[in-house]
């Protein structure tokens, strides 16, 4: 078993039985400890900015952490049973070339959240500072404050998992406490039944309520493309009860940043309004106006753990999938240079472009193309009774062709077709005033119902293709497939590739 101090060396391989010594708990605090932190607190704030009261906001929140955790936690399943990440186990329903899209799109989630992390955790950390010692709030401050966060967390990445685990560890008893110092420090200005200009019977109520119960969904779903990443050092002999219950309650915990995100942003909005304007929102800036000046240790320390915590999660995982996708790329290289290249892109878009606003749209629009993934992964989990065939699933990382998943020279079609039209749906359907609206955003009188169209159309066109075209009996195990047909088609073996 390694220890902390040990680089881990396993990629995407399947990790052997004798080294998967964690259990649902420890899956439990990374999940939870990659939510619990200043970001979850910025996405937290969203229903007051939307102009809905408190009680209102704090109902869309349950509802949205309720229904994204029931979205996650069967995504917990894959890294137990295969022993290996959610985008290679991907190539049992998209085929051995199509999960390469699972690999995509947890790239591209891991950088978005682990820019919004540093640039979040970066202010407030500056921001915390000018206020207690006096230090000038400009960029030189800012640059250095996210190169530390950066570099920090690029380190204990290369370590791998064990350090990451180890990190989390504190990162939840440590935020968790802060938060809990920070309800002490705004009890005085906190007023439960604060109302904001949208009440319930205002034209905009709905659109409102449910545009900011969908944010706050797409916090737990944006776990779901790289949950693997940690669960597969998981026993493959632990409950799946308990790993789903893991997954699912280390979201429902992410009512305590929700909470306070929500509840500071009212106070907020009543001592300093200009904050929360829509048209210009700075979150990070407004808590620091509205906090006793006892408090700005805490935010920095809230700043420094959930930085670390959000940062080493996301960044584990794009240097893990990079490997996926890169056979050549150890998972330590693939690190390093996927690292790299996310630092650069943190200071390009902090300083040059100046798409820290956009970001979170980008992130947004990332989760709206994952959720039809997740929803294939579920179905296809389904229907193949939890049987999976590890050696065909490693086929494209050892450069091999053919075996159970080789389907159409790599691709499964059927997968590949319901995720492409269920994706393209659901992004013309987005519907962010100010940020992005897709020429069907409005199909729902102003509501963004862009991920409840994307999982309905995933599971009905992926349910329909596989009873129209089954797929080969071999992919489904001794036991057979369940609720769908299976085909005689032949299965070619596993073979060299050609050079």
């Amino acid at each position: 078993m390694s220890t902390i101090t040990e680089i881990e060396t396993y990629g995407v391989d399947r990790i052997p039985d004798a080294d998967r010594s964690a259990t649902p708990f420890d899956l439990f605090r990374l999940a939870f400890g990659g939510a619990n932190t200043f970001s979850t607190c910025v996405l937290g704030a969203f229903p007051i900015l939307f102009g809905l009261s408190f009680r209102d906001g704090l109902a869309a929140t349950v509802l949205g952490l309720v229904v994204g955790s029931l979205i996650l936690a069967p995504l917990s399943l894959f890294g137990p049973l295969n022993g290996t990440n959610n985008a290679v186990s991907s190539s049992a329903h998209l085929g051995v070339h199509g999960r390469i899209i699972g690999s995509f799109l947890s790239l591209l989630t891991a950088i978005a959240f682990f820019s919004i992390s540093v640039w979040s955790s970066g202010d407030a950390l500056v921001g915390g500072a000018h206020r207690l010692a006096g230090l000038p709030e400009n960029n030189t401050m800012r640059g250095l404050a996210y190169a530390i966060f950066a570099g920090l967390v690029l380190v204990v990445c290369v370590y791998g998992f064990r350090f990451m685990l180890f990190v989390n560890k504190i990162a939840v008893v440590a935020a968790s406490l802060l938060f809990a110092v920070g309800a002490v420090a705004f009890a005085g200005d906190f007023d439960s039944g604060y109302v904001g200009p949208i009440a319930s019977g205002d034209p905009l109520f709905w659109p409102s309520f449910i545009g900011a119960a969908l944010i706050v969904l797409s916090n737990p779903v944006s776990f779901g493309a790289f949950l693997g990443d940690w669960s597969r050092y998981i026993p493959a002999s632990a409950p799946k009860s308990r790993v789903m219950a893991a997954a699912f309650l280390s979201q429902i915990a992410t009512l305590l940043p929700f909470t306070f995100g929500l509840a500071t942003a009212s106070i907020i909005a009543v001592k300093a309004a200009p904050y929360v304007d829509p048209a210009a929102p700075n979150y990070v800036g407004g808590l620091l106006a509205v906090s006793p000046g006892w408090f700005f240790v805490p935010v920095c320390l809230i700043a420094l753990v959930g930085g670390m915590s959000t940062g080493t999660t996301a960044l584990y995982g794009t240097g893990l999938d990079f490997s996926s996708v890169f056979p050549r790329f150890s998972r330590v290289r693939a690190t390093v240079f996927i690292g790299t290249l996310s630092i650069v892109f943190i200071f390009i878009g902090r300083f040059a472009a100046n798409l820290t606003a956009s970001i979170s749209t980008f992130a947004t629009l990332i989760i709206t193309c994952t959720a039809p993934w997740m929803v294939i992964m579920m179905i296809g989990y389904v229907t193949r009774r939890g049987w999976y065939d590890p050696e065909a699933l490693q086929v494209f990382n050892r450069r091999q062709r053919g075996g159970r998943y080789w389907f159409t020279h790599g691709w499964n079609w059927r997968a590949m077709t319901a995720w492409l039209v269920s994706a393209l749906v659901a992004l013309l359907s987005v519907n962010l005033p100010g940020q992005f609206v897709g020429p069907l955003g409005g199909l729902a009188g102003g509501v963004d119902v862009s991920l409840p169209i994307g999982l309905a159309l995933a599971a009905l066109l992926y349910l329909a293709l596989l009873s129209w075209f089954p797929e080969p009996r071999e992919v489904f195990g001794p036991a057979g497939p369940r609720l769908v047909r299976s085909s005689d088609t032949p299965v070619p073996p596993i073979v060299p590739a050609a050079k």
